[in-house]
Protein backbone atom coordinates (compact mmCIF):
# COMPACT_ATOMS: atom_id res chain seq x y z
CA UNK A 1 0.00 0.00 0.00
CA UNK A 2 1.49 3.29 -0.90
CA UNK A 3 2.21 6.10 1.31
CA UNK A 4 0.54 9.25 0.20
CA UNK A 5 2.01 12.78 0.96
CA UNK A 6 0.14 16.08 0.31
CA UNK A 7 1.17 19.67 1.14
CA UNK A 8 1.04 19.39 5.17
CA UNK A 9 -0.03 15.59 5.50
CA UNK A 10 1.35 12.31 5.22
CA UNK A 11 -1.20 9.21 4.59
CA UNK A 12 0.44 6.22 6.30
CA UNK A 13 0.29 2.71 7.48
CA UNK A 14 -0.23 2.53 11.09
CA UNK A 15 1.60 0.70 13.02
CA UNK A 16 2.39 -0.08 16.68
CA UNK A 17 4.48 2.48 18.17
CA UNK A 18 1.56 5.24 17.01
CA UNK A 19 -0.89 3.67 19.60
CA UNK A 20 -0.13 6.47 21.96
CA UNK A 21 -1.16 9.47 19.24
CA UNK A 22 -4.35 7.10 18.38
CA UNK A 23 -5.36 6.62 21.40
CA UNK A 24 -5.30 10.60 22.04
CA UNK A 25 -7.68 11.38 19.98
CA UNK A 26 -9.77 7.93 20.31
CA UNK A 27 -10.60 8.68 24.16
CA UNK A 28 -12.25 12.17 23.07
CA UNK A 29 -16.04 11.35 23.63
CA UNK A 30 -16.88 13.72 20.95
CA UNK A 31 -14.64 12.02 18.16
CA UNK A 32 -16.22 8.57 18.45
CA UNK A 33 -19.87 9.23 19.22
CA UNK A 34 -19.85 11.19 15.83
CA UNK A 35 -18.51 8.09 14.06
CA UNK A 36 -20.65 5.51 16.05
CA UNK A 37 -18.15 3.84 18.49
CA UNK A 38 -17.54 3.87 21.43
CA UNK A 39 -14.73 6.37 23.09
CA UNK A 40 -11.55 4.69 23.95
CA UNK A 41 -11.10 3.84 27.76
CA UNK A 42 -7.94 2.65 28.11
CA UNK A 43 -4.80 2.65 26.09
CA UNK A 44 -5.17 -1.17 26.54
CA UNK A 45 -8.77 -1.00 24.40
CA UNK A 46 -6.99 1.44 21.48
CA UNK A 47 -4.06 -1.29 21.28
CA UNK A 48 -6.83 -3.90 20.96
CA UNK A 49 -8.74 -2.24 18.63
CA UNK A 50 -5.52 -1.27 16.29
CA UNK A 51 -4.68 -4.80 16.02
CA UNK A 52 -8.51 -5.74 14.67
CA UNK A 53 -8.96 -2.36 12.60
CA UNK A 54 -5.93 -0.86 11.92
CA UNK A 55 -2.38 -2.94 11.47
CA UNK A 56 -1.33 -4.50 8.56
CA UNK A 57 -4.87 -4.04 6.75
CA UNK A 58 -4.72 -2.76 3.08
CA UNK A 59 -6.26 0.71 2.32
CA UNK A 60 -6.18 2.34 5.67
CA UNK A 61 -4.14 5.04 6.39
CA UNK A 62 -2.88 7.16 9.49
CA UNK A 63 -3.39 11.08 8.85
CA UNK A 64 0.05 12.11 10.14
CA UNK A 65 0.81 15.84 10.57
CA UNK A 66 4.30 17.12 8.38
CA UNK A 67 5.36 19.15 11.10
CA UNK A 68 5.56 17.10 14.33
CA UNK A 69 5.01 13.38 12.95
CA UNK A 70 2.20 13.19 14.93
CA UNK A 71 -0.68 10.53 14.37
CA UNK A 72 -3.86 13.13 14.71
CA UNK A 73 -6.29 10.71 13.27
CA UNK A 74 -7.37 8.02 10.39
CA UNK A 75 -8.81 7.02 7.02
CA UNK A 76 -9.60 4.27 4.99
CA UNK A 77 -11.16 2.58 1.79
CA UNK A 78 -12.94 -0.26 2.98
CA UNK A 79 -15.43 -3.02 2.03
CA UNK A 80 -19.02 -1.35 1.63
CA UNK A 81 -21.20 -3.93 3.41
CA UNK A 82 -24.28 -2.64 1.61
CA UNK A 83 -22.43 -3.22 -1.81
CA UNK A 84 -21.62 -6.25 -3.10
CA UNK A 85 -19.54 -4.53 -6.08
CA UNK A 86 -15.86 -5.59 -5.58
CA UNK A 87 -15.28 -2.19 -7.66
CA UNK A 88 -16.60 -0.15 -5.63
CA UNK A 89 -15.66 1.02 -1.52
CA UNK A 90 -16.26 3.03 1.53
CA UNK A 91 -14.73 5.79 2.69
CA UNK A 92 -14.53 6.38 6.70
CA UNK A 93 -12.36 8.33 8.84
CA UNK A 94 -11.65 10.46 12.38
CA UNK A 95 -9.89 12.81 13.25
CA UNK A 96 -8.86 14.49 16.74
CA UNK A 97 -11.17 17.09 17.58
CA UNK A 98 -8.15 19.87 17.90
CA UNK A 99 -7.46 19.67 13.48
CA UNK A 100 -11.59 20.00 13.12
CA UNK A 101 -12.10 22.88 11.18
CA UNK A 102 -8.51 23.41 9.98
CA UNK A 103 -9.43 21.62 6.11
CA UNK A 104 -7.47 18.34 7.12
CA UNK A 105 -10.11 15.92 6.57
CA UNK A 106 -11.23 17.70 3.30
CA UNK A 107 -7.20 17.27 2.33
CA UNK A 108 -6.70 13.56 3.55
CA UNK A 109 -10.09 12.52 2.10
CA UNK A 110 -9.73 14.07 -1.42
CA UNK A 111 -6.20 12.35 -2.16
CA UNK A 112 -7.40 8.71 -0.78
CA UNK A 113 -11.08 9.22 -3.45
CA UNK A 114 -8.38 10.23 -5.88
CA UNK A 115 -6.03 7.27 -4.84
CA UNK A 116 -8.72 4.56 -4.66
CA UNK A 117 -9.87 5.84 -8.17
CA UNK A 118 -6.65 6.09 -9.92
CA UNK A 119 -5.00 3.28 -8.15
CA UNK A 120 -7.71 0.63 -6.73
CA UNK A 121 -9.44 0.78 -10.20
CA UNK A 122 -12.76 2.09 -8.15
CA UNK A 123 -15.85 3.20 -9.93
CA UNK A 124 -17.78 4.54 -6.73
CA UNK A 125 -17.06 5.17 -3.42
CA UNK A 126 -19.71 5.57 -0.81
CA UNK A 127 -19.89 7.31 2.16
CA UNK A 128 -22.24 7.18 5.42
CA UNK A 129 -22.71 9.32 8.11
CA UNK A 130 -25.43 10.38 11.35
CA UNK A 131 -27.64 13.02 10.57
CA UNK A 132 -25.89 15.23 13.45
CA UNK A 133 -22.73 14.90 11.65
CA UNK A 134 -22.31 18.13 9.69
CA UNK A 135 -19.09 18.28 9.82
CA UNK A 136 -18.41 14.73 7.96
CA UNK A 137 -21.39 15.56 5.46
CA UNK A 138 -19.62 18.69 5.34
CA UNK A 139 -16.22 17.38 4.38
CA UNK A 140 -18.04 14.94 1.32
CA UNK A 141 -20.15 17.75 -0.13
CA UNK A 142 -17.14 19.59 -0.73
CA UNK A 143 -15.26 17.12 -2.67
CA UNK A 144 -18.03 16.14 -5.07
CA UNK A 145 -19.64 13.37 -3.26
CA UNK A 146 -23.47 13.19 -3.60
CA UNK A 147 -26.23 12.52 -1.57
CA UNK A 148 -28.02 9.19 -2.83
CA UNK A 149 -31.06 8.89 0.33
CA UNK A 150 -31.45 7.75 3.98
CA UNK A 151 -31.57 4.33 5.13
CA UNK A 152 -33.65 5.07 8.44
CA UNK A 153 -32.73 3.30 11.82
CA UNK A 154 -29.28 1.95 9.82
CA UNK A 155 -27.47 0.97 12.61
CA UNK A 156 -27.40 0.53 16.30
CA UNK A 157 -24.66 1.64 18.55
CA UNK A 158 -22.37 1.45 21.14
CA UNK A 159 -24.83 2.94 23.29
CA UNK A 160 -27.93 1.19 22.17
CA UNK A 161 -29.04 4.16 20.11
CA UNK A 162 -30.48 3.59 16.27
CA UNK A 163 -29.38 5.83 13.83
CA UNK A 164 -29.96 6.61 10.30
CA UNK A 165 -27.61 6.29 7.46
CA UNK A 166 -27.05 9.70 5.30
CA UNK A 167 -25.72 7.95 2.46
CA UNK A 168 -23.42 9.46 -0.54
CA UNK A 169 -21.66 8.03 -3.32
CA UNK A 170 -18.74 9.47 -5.46
CA UNK A 171 -18.69 7.98 -8.78
CA UNK A 172 -15.19 7.76 -11.68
Amino acid sequence: MDKIIIDRLILRKIVKSDLQDVYDYSKNPIVGLSAGWKPHESIEETEKIMNEVFLDKDYIWGIELVENSKIIGSIGLLEDPKRQNSRARMIGYAIGVDYWGKGIMTQAAKAVVDYGFANMDLNLISAYCYPSNHRSQNVLKKIGFEYEGTLRQAEKIFNGEVLDHMCFILQK
